[in-house]
Order: structure tokens, then C-alpha cells, then sequence
């Protein structure tokens, strides 16, 4: 799965693709699906505004797009 996500923070959009945890690789864009990105998203669909649990304090995405490859 491929998502778009927009930052409501400061405005950037960011695309991650949810990938097993062997596959995981940050700077690819690959995040576990365990993450907490991961996590805030289930349930979740396009439109939707989420928080993320981050280490430095919590981030409100909205949902761009969800792309199941």
C-alpha cells in the first residue's frame, strides 16, 4: 500500500509506501507496518485527518491518497 499523506503542520506533502519490516528503509520512503505512522492510518481513508504519535510530539496528517499496489 502507497500513501499520500499532507502535513497539516507545515503544508508538505509526503508519499510512504507500507512495507513488512524486513523491508522498512526510511530514506526510501519505506515504513514498517508497524509504525506509528502505520498504525495511526488503519481504519483510516482518503480525506481523513490522523494523528501521528512521533518522537518529537505528535503531527496531524490528512489523507491524500491511498494506492493499493
Amino acid at each position: 500500500t502507497t500513501v499520500k499523506l499532507l502535513n497539516l503542520s507545515d503544508d508538505t506533502e509526503t508519499t510512504y509506501q507500507i512495507v513488512g519490516e524486513d523491508e522498512a528503509d526510511i530514506e526510501l520512503g519505506k515504513i514498517s507496518c508497524h509504525s506509528p505512522i502505520a498504525n495511526a492510518l488503519l481504519g483510516n481513508e482518503e480525506g481523513d485527518e490522523v494523528t501521528v504519535k512521533a518522537p518529537k510530539g505528535d503531527i496531524l496528517y490528512e489523507i491524500l491518497e491511498v494506492l493499493y499496489i
